[in-house]
């Protein structure tokens, strides 16, 4: 509402500059800018990026399977494993050996992380694996993909957003430089001396 005000102030004061005019439309355009691109930009590329990890989404369940897998013996912690007296959601999965069998019917025998506490031979845990019994991670699900989407197109929305702003900055920023540099000339003309008393003004 004060962009619209300042509009309508300065459309007949005689104070007014061209480059106050210019000046006020390019904030109301900004404004306007703002308000209508950057949310459907947003929606744009929210949309696109929901569709996107969908697909993904049905992609890894076709690709991934879920197998139980047995326990062989725990492995020793790796240096490069956390830290043992840190609390993550780590620290709930060990490392051990393991067998399991794929979904192709191949069986394999390896290393994995087992989300148990405390494993001991014989028990059983679920992974991940693509058809041919290697160890994936787990899929992507829905909900997930849903929410990455929307922080995509609040992201889109919020850069569109800091673009146009940025713009009208940069382009406010260059005509008070050249409003200053006009004022630098007038004054180089108006000479050193002006009114001076005797100096002919």
């Amino acid at each position: 509402m004060r962009t619209i005000g300042g509009l309508w102030r300065w459309r007949h004061n005689p104070l007014r500059r061209t480059s106050d005019l210019v000046e006020a439309w390019l904030t109301l355009v900004t404004l306007l800018l703002i308000l209508v691109a950057a949310p459907v930009i947003g929606s744009v590329v929210g949309t696109i990026a929901q569709d996107a990890l969908q697909q993904s989404v049905r992609d890894q369940r076709a690709t991934r399977h879920p197998v139980t897998a047995t326990v062989v013996r725990k492995l020793d912690r790796s240096p490069l494993d956390t830290d043992p007296e840190s609390t993550s959601s780590r620290d709930l999965r060990s490392r051990v050996l393991a067998d399991w069998t794929a979904p192709d019917g191949s069986g394999h025998h390896g290393a994995a992380l087992a989300s148990l506490a405390s494993p001991h031979r014989g028990d059983h845990f679920r992974i991940w694996t693509d058809l041919h019994g290697q160890i994936v991670a787990r899929p992507l699900d829905a909900a997930t993909a849903t929410t990455h989407a929307v922080l995509a197109g609040f992201g889109a929305a919020m850069l569109t957003a800091g673009a146009v702003e940025g713009g009208r900055r940069l382009i406010v920023w260059r005509m008070v430089r050249r409003r200053y540099a006009r004022w630098d000339q007038a004054w180089d003309r108006a000479g050193p001396d002006w009114g001076r008393t005797g100096a002919g003004s």
